[in-house]
């Protein structure tokens, strides 16, 4: 007998004949012998359609009652999947957060979870149920419903199975695995067999739509194997374990664009030691997330910072902006939502130099300008405008040659691991000195 953990998506439940589907996959499963806890999102659109009636009546709701609010659409779809199972012949409970329970900190919209309790679950399942745990939502120190973050079922899984010691948890979604690329972009995009924690950590937090990051981040840490899978289809499969010789000898793995970027600009600030900190201290206390910065140093003692942040948090980051704006003698704030972030990344990186450079020809090569430039050891990000966005992911994945079979690829320049990032900080340098990047 094992204990399996099976996430399924707001696609796999988006309709009543799939919730129908996903239920026997389910009871199939627990008919083998094993114990089966199933993880379930909000149907698809449900999340979104609350958001935007949220945002009807304000673009700054209070967000202890936002939490309270999205967390609707996961207590029925759990409620929904435990009928269908009951109604098949089996036997299905299902649990909100407070029932389990999954205890989180305050952070309202980006709680994180700080202790599971499986005393209940592991009853349920000795008594020979399936258990139908709500994704994406906790409970505070206070007992006010909290929520995850966008795609934070994935947390809520993950972390069910590290809590309960599961033998797997398997990530069923509408797709039949992690690919090089949004298939939707690039049609050739391959389907990945195996991919490091690491790659698909960098991926997820740069807009690829393949994990929540805080799911990778746990999975990582009590080394919890992932399978992603489809729901309706029994072949494919994409495995997220730990990294090994053979993943590092790929340079690229995949690249990501992440549409759901906003820049926020502070012009004329005084050049001067705490600058940095009155500006970011105020966005840190308001849980916003700053994602890519640039501060460019002025001969007259002024610089100007720009920044990043998620477009549900650029209301209020350009307010705070404007207060230090105001507070540091700054000329003012300008705001563009109209700019993405595309990413390319690699474990292969670490020892192969170049990337950065091959980034940068294969941008220009199609005119597409560089707004902002971020590397880490495995990867290279740019903003650029949105309508380009699409065009600069089917570029790279040309470039990298992605839809082939690594072994089939141009071979990389190799070098030592502190000479592969010095070249992609040089490049980085010298595009950023450039017109057209």
């Amino acid at each position: 007998m094992a204990l399996v953990v099976q996430k399924y998506g707001g696609s796999s439940l988006a309709t009543p004949d799939l919730i129908k589907k996903v239920a026997s996959k389910a009871l199939a499963r627990h008919k083998k012998g094993d114990q089966v806890v199933v993880v379930a999102s909000a149907m698809k659109g449900v999340t979104d359609s609350l958001i935007n009636t949220a945002l009807e009546i304000t673009d700054l709701p209070t967000l202890r009652e936002y939490d309270s609010m999205l967390s609707t659409g996961e207590q029925v779809s759990t409620a929904l999947l435990a009928i269908a199972i009951n109604s098949l012949g089996g036997n299905a409970r299902s649990m909100l957060s407070f029932q389990v329970p999954i205890h989180t900190n305050s952070a309202f919209k980006d709680a994180r979870i700080e202790k599971i309790e499986t005393k209940n679950i592991k009853r349920l399942l000795k008594e020979g149920n399936i258990v139908i745990v709500a994704g994406f939502q906790g409970i505070d120190h206070d007992n006010n419903i909290t929520t995850l973050g966008r795609g934070g079922s994935d947390t809520s899984a993950v972390a069910l199975a590290a809590a309960l010691n599961a033998d797997v948890i398997e990530i069923c979604s509408d797709v039949d695995g992690i690919y090089t690329t949004d298939p939707h972009i690039v049609e050739k995009a391959r389907r990945l067999d195996k991919i490091s924690y690491e790659e698909v950590l960098e991926l997820s937090s740069l807009g690829a739509k393949v994990l929540q990051i805080r799911a990778v981040e746990m999975a990582m840490k009590h080394e919890v194997p992932v399978l992603c899978l489809s729901t309706f289809s029994p072949t494919g499969g994409t495995l997220v374990t730990k990294g090994d010789m053979q993943m590092e000898q790929i340079t690229v793995s995949g690249v990501a664009l992440d549409k759901n970027e906003s820049k926020v600009t502070i012009i004329n600030v005084p050049d001067k030691p705490g600058v940095a900190a009155k500006l970011f201290k105020p966005l840190s206390d308001a849980n916003i997330s700053v994602d890519m910065i640039i501060q460019n140093v002025s001969e007259a003692g002024y610089t100007d910072i720009s920044f990043t942040v998620r477009k549900e948090d650029l209301a209020r980051a350009k307010r705070l902006a404007r207060d230090a704006a105001e507070n540091l003698g700054a000329k003012g704030v300008v705001t563009d939502d109209k700019v993405v972030k595309v990413s390319v990344v690699g474990l292969g990186m670490r020892s192969h130099a170049g990337v950065a450079s091959r980034m940068f020809e294969a941008l220009s090569s199609g005119n597409v300008n560089i707004q902002m430039i971020s590397t880490s050891e495995i990867k290279v990000s740019c903003v650029v405008d949105k309508k380009y966005g699409e065009l600069a992911v089917r570029l790279l994945h040309d470039e990298f040659e992605l839809h082939k079979k690594p072994g089939s690829r141009k071979a990389p320049k190799k070098t030592a691991k502190k000479a592969g990032v010095s070249s992609k900080k040089t490049a980085a340098k010298k595009a950023s000195g450039t017109k057209k990047k």
